[in-house]
Order: structure tokens, then C-alpha cells, then sequence
């Protein structure tokens, strides 16, 4: 994942997937493994989104999720929450 153009890139297999991310904040940049992603999907691309902790600055950081980085993500088993509508 990379601030510019938003892209997700992985490395490794199915049980050890690195993703490649960036923080706004303090501009670092650095590997999470798929346990330190949240994905939250919602009913537009407005509330799809996935987020992490920046190990640099501590900095909660979320970023928009479009339909490339949510397969990405979910194919490297980043722990997923559905947001359904309340009406």
C-alpha cells in the first residue's frame, strides 16, 4: 500500500503474507504482516476502508479501500468486518 497511488502490493504464501504500506503522518515506511490490517467493507466506497497502527509514530492510520486492495487484502488474510446498513 503506498500513499501516492494507493496500490497494495504482497509478498510471500498464504500463511505469511507481508504487505508494503506507507504513513501520512511521519512519512515511514515499512512491512505489516496481515494481522496488524483491519478491512472494514462497506455498502459504498465511501465506508470501505482498512487501517493499522504506523509502528513508527503510533499513529492510527486509515486509508481507502477499492476493489483491487480489498481482494488483496482479504486473499492475505487481513481480518475483515462487514458494515451493513442500518435501514
Amino acid at each position: 500500500m503506498s500513499e501516492g497511488t494507493r496500490t497494495v502490493t504482497a509478498r510471500g504464501s498464504a500463511t505469511s503474507v507481508i504487505f508494503k504500506a506507507a504513513c501520512p503522518q511521519c512519512r515511514g515506511r515499512f512491512e505489516l504482516a496481515a494481522g496488524a490490517l483491519r478491512l472494514a467493507i462497506g455498502a459504498s466506497h465511501r465506508t470501505t476502508f482498512y487501517s493499522f497502527t504506523c509502528p513508527d509514530c503510533g499513529t492510527a492510520v486509515r486509508k481507502p479501500a477499492g476493489e483491487r486492495i480489498v481482494e488483496l487484502l482479504t486473499g492475505g488474510g487481513v481480518r475483515t468486518l462487514r458494515l451493513h446498513s442500518t435501514v
